[in-house]
């Protein structure tokens, strides 16, 4: 018995797994504060795994089995087996057409039973490991091209089949991936790229597409009557404002339509356009009845017929307004307690913490993550070995995007896409994923005086 205790306890930085089991407690108590009724034997309930608190109760007791072998096993073996996992994530994402289960309109999910297991979660996991692993390479030049090509495919592959599985909350997290990316050296312009493609998406839907059009080549003409000596001298600028020019059109005038008509969901599509104040009604019959079926059976249509604009919000919004300053109490939340919330225990979790424990309540644990990260970000500065570094950021970039994603989803700052609350919000894919996640890098910083490769 001594020898395993050795080997966990040796070298461990124990603060982040006490901060864990803290966010998990917290999470455990804000899932049993919205489905608590005083007419329910608890004890019977958490043994039957009748609601949805006790079988995160189970969720969590297989992940601590999942952290304490984690703990107990060497850190080459991560190293080892980093690409075969990735390539094992990427089967089992394919496994999803062929015996997957539609949950909530997403084909994304794998049945197993006493849990149904997301691939497009869990394979977070394997891209942290197989990015370490490809950047922390000995051959690997990250100033070149051809490298930044194949870490981006490596972390936006998944992101593909995610889309293609209805689910895309989920495939827009794998873009936070571009921060471990750029901590390594990935020039800026390729962050200059991205968030001019992602202000020129916003436009699109704010600015009438014939009028963004004229406003597009304004800026073109003007361009080149600026520069007109320098296109003089290097005739490759004007090939550079020219393809730039011609991407923005595309992206305006066809990629933008595209991706709502037939990548996107209509109820997705119509949740970006309410963020922004804009309609949204859909040209196909089918997918404007596919909507309005949506709503009913989210209660998003009122009394008169008529059609509630961002439902979900709105109850978020009053749910965590009422709160106040210091919350109205544990098992005291009237709006979340009597379900106007949905989705209450999963992405919408946060509006039980905000009713509860009010302003100073929800700032503690968004004080809390802040924590966690520095930490996280903390350790991974001092790792000697590339892998452990880069594997350190990729958790914390996940992490940060899914926390703020969440918030600001839950207060209207953000549309609605289905991102969880990392370790608070109910799911057995989602504590897993976090759990392997967190507990991979608690084993890969005990030995950070091994330079794994």
């Amino acid at each position: 018995m001594s020898q395993p205790t050795r080997i966990i306890s040796k070298g461990i930085n124990w603060l982040l797994p006490v901060m864990y089991l803290l966010l998990v407690f917290i999470g455990l108590t804000a899932i049993f504060s919205v489905e608590y009724r005083p007419d329910v034997n608890i004890l019977q309930a958490i043994t039957g795994l009748k609601t949805n608190y006790s079988r995160q109760l189970l969720f969590l007791v297989i992940c601590l089995v999942l952290g304490i072998l984690i703990l107990l096993t060497d850190s080459k073996f991560f190293t080892a087996t980093a690409n075969l996992s990735y390539a094992l994530g990427i089967l089992l994402l394919l496994a999803t057409f062929v015996v997957g289960k539609e949950v909530n309109g997403s084909h994304s999910w794998i049945p197993l039973g006493f849990m149904n297991l997301q691939p497009a979660e869990t394979c977070k996991i394997f891209v942290s490991l197989a990015l370490a692993k490809y950047l922390s390479r000995m051959e690997t030049d990250f100033r070149r091209w051809q490298s930044h090509a194949i870490a981006i495919a490596l972390a936006l592959t998944p992101a593909m089949f995610s889309i293609l599985q209805n689910e895309t909350g989920l495939a827009l997290v794998y873009f936070a991936f571009f921060i471990p990316l750029y901590r390594e050296g990935l020039p800026a312009a390729y962050l200059v790229v991205g968030v001019s493609a992602a202000v020129l998406v916003v436009a699109s839907i704010l600015i009438e597409p014939n009028t963004l059009f004229y406003i597009l080549t304004g800026l073109v003409v003007v361009s080149f009557w600026l520069l007109r000596r320098r296109i003089r001298r290097n005739k490759s600028l004007l090939l550079i404002i020219a393809g730039v020019y011609l991407l923005s059109v595309g992206i305006q005038k066809f990629a933008v339509p595209f991706l709502f008509e037939n990548i996107m969901q209509p109820y997705q599509v119509e949740r970006i356009m309410s963020m922004f104040g804009k309609d949204y009604v859909p040209k196909d019959p089918a997918k404007l009845e596919a909507l309005m079926k949506e709503k009913a059976k989210q209660g998003k249509i009122n009394k008169d017929g008529k059609k509630e604009e961002n439902y979900n919000v709105k109850q978020s919004k009053i749910a965590i307004g009422s709160g106040g300053l210091a919350g109205k109490g544990f098992l005291k939340g009237a709006v979340t307690q009597g379900e106007f919330v949905p989705e209450q225990h999963t992405d919408f979790i946060f509006t039980a913490l905000g009713e509860s424990f009010g302003f100073w309540g929800s700032s503690l644990v968004a004080l809390l993550y802040f924590s966690l990260l520095m930490i996280i970000i903390n350790m991974a500065e001092r790792q000697r070995s590339t892998f452990s570094r880069v594997y350190g950021y990729c958790v914390a970039a996940i992490l940060f995007f899914h926390v703020v994603v969440n918030i600001c989803m839950t207060i209207g700052l953000a549309p609605v896409i289905g991102i969880p609350l990392p370790l608070i919000s109910h799911g057995g894919s989602s504590l897993m994923t976090f759990t392997i996640l967190i507990f991979i890098f608690v084993r890969l910083d005990a030995d950070r005086q091994v330079v794994l490769r």
